[in-house]
């Protein structure tokens, strides 16, 4: 368990450090978004932040199905032949 909470306060820790040292690095620009700048109402068009959030997530989630069971296609009969 402590090792746990160690783990835990090094990620936190590097989540900030490493925040403060991109920003110097790359510098925060203050340009509009073409959703923005741009909105055409069709293809470009600004989210609400929830919405884009759960799009990426779902992003990051669609894949975990299909590249199982490839993996599973792939891989899974050498578990009879071990």
């Amino acid at each position: 368990m402590v090792t746990f909470f160690i783990a835990l306060i090094l990620l936190i820790g590097g989540y900030l450090i490493y925040s403060r040292v991109t920003e110097k690095i790359f510098c925060i620009d203050d340009r509009l978004t073409p959703a923005i700048a741009n909105p055409d109402g069709v293809d470009i068009t600004p989210l609400p932040k929830w919405k884009a959030f759960l799009i990426e997530l779902l992003n990051i989630a669609g894949t975990g199905p299909i590249f199982g069971a490839i993996s599973g296609a792939l891989f899974g009969p050498i578990v009879f032949y071990g």
